[in-house]
């Protein structure tokens, strides 16, 4: 799809930016009252899992409404909660997200709205299609820390507008709350969550290899935890380049939203285990925010990320996202630590 193209996809856009807007508002609430309680808890995944759900049906509600025809590619389905053991945890979602869309929403059609991600895309003919992850970041949320909502929209497996919802990241305002957004060949903005008013405000990832201009100074961001990514091969990789900067751990797509930003030139994602591939909920939407900011993603093996192959990145293992200039270099320093391409 080219850039005029993409034009065309205003009403899309809105409508993504309401209802990231509008989820993300609903896991702030979930996690806020945690934080409150004092009860946020690893070992209790029911807050997450609210809010994870609650979030879906918010999207859904809308994609819904708007786009009745666009099946949505989610991470969620109702099954669980519609059988009498999760009575309790269903009644929990419902609340949520009839906060957010409204009293006369019923039960089973929140239970409706969250089962309308659980479209698979038919690899004959793609189409057009919507992928979201309702909470990208589950540790960081019941951390209280950082979580995103991420929807992206893709026609014909190439994605084409994505949208991130950074409740706890600093936004362009300098208060907690960041919308980033992205249309393909009509760059990348950042807005305040909660203004929704305000202008937004370009974003460009860093002209120079690093903060300083060199590799030296290039700022790492990765995963908080390390069964996400292989940080020993990361670590060799940032000796290798000699980078002093130590890495910078963050959660979920907000690591896209930092480099993005030009708040970082790196993020490594690297291949932990063989067979597994990448969800393409967790990266569509900040794959096109790093490039339409300038920047580059490819996988660890610095092939082109294709998602044309149903609901993961079949084709593909780990990622590499930098602000463009310092890329093959970090795919050159990162190569000799990686298995045989064929063996992951």
């Amino acid at each position: 799809m080219n850039a005029p193209a993409a034009a065309s996809l205003s009403q899309e856009l809105e409508l993504a930016l309401v209802a990231v807007r509008e989820a993300a508002g609903v896991c702030t609430a979930v996690q806020r009252d945690l934080v409150a309680a004092g009860s946020m808890s690893k070992g209790d995944k029911s807050p997450v899992t609210v809010a994870d759900f609650a979030s879906q049906a918010v999207v859904a509600s809308h994609l819904a409404q708007a786009f009745p025809d666009d099946p949505l590619v989610g991470e969620e389905d109702a099954s669980a909660l519609r059988s009498g053991d999760e009575a309790a945890l269903a009644d929990q979602v419902v609340e949520h997200a009839q906060d957010a869309l409204g009293p006369d929403v019923s039960a089973e059609r929140v239970l409706d709205l969250i089962d309308r991600g659980n479209h698979q895309p038919d690899l004959a003919n793609l189409g057009r299609y919507w992928t979201l992850d309702p909470i990208d970041g589950t540790k960081g949320f019941l951390r209280g820390e950082q979580y995103a909502v991420a929807l992206g929209l893709l026609i014909e497996g190439q994605v084409v507008l994505g949208v991130l919802g950074c409740p706890n990241l600093e936004g362009p305002d300098g208060e907690p709350g960041l919308l980033l957004y992205a249309s393909i060949g009509q760059g990348c903005f950042a807005l305040p969550m909660n203004d929704p008013s305000a202008k937004p405000t370009p974003c460009r990832v860093t002209s120079a290899s690093g903060a300083g201009g060199d590799a030296e100074s290039a700022r790492f961001v990765e995963s908080v935890e390390s069964g996400h990514s292989d940080q020993g091969a990361s670590a060799a990789a940032v000796k290798a380049l000699g980078t002093t900067a130590e890495p910078v751990r963050i959660d979920s797509q907000c690591k896209y939203a930092v480099v993005a930003q030009g708040k970082a030139e790196v993020y490594l994602r690297l291949p932990t285990r063989k067979g597994y591939r990448e969800k393409i909920w967790d990266h569509a939407a900040g794959m096109l925010c790093v490039q339409e900011a300038g920047g580059r993603v490819t996988d660890a093996y610095g092939r082109p990320l294709k998602f044309d192959k149903g609901s993961t990145l079949a084709d593909n293992a780990g990622i590499i996202a930098t602000s463009g200039p310092l890329h093959d270099a970090v795919a050159e320093a990162v190569r000799p630590h990686l298995p045989d391409p064929a063996e992951v």
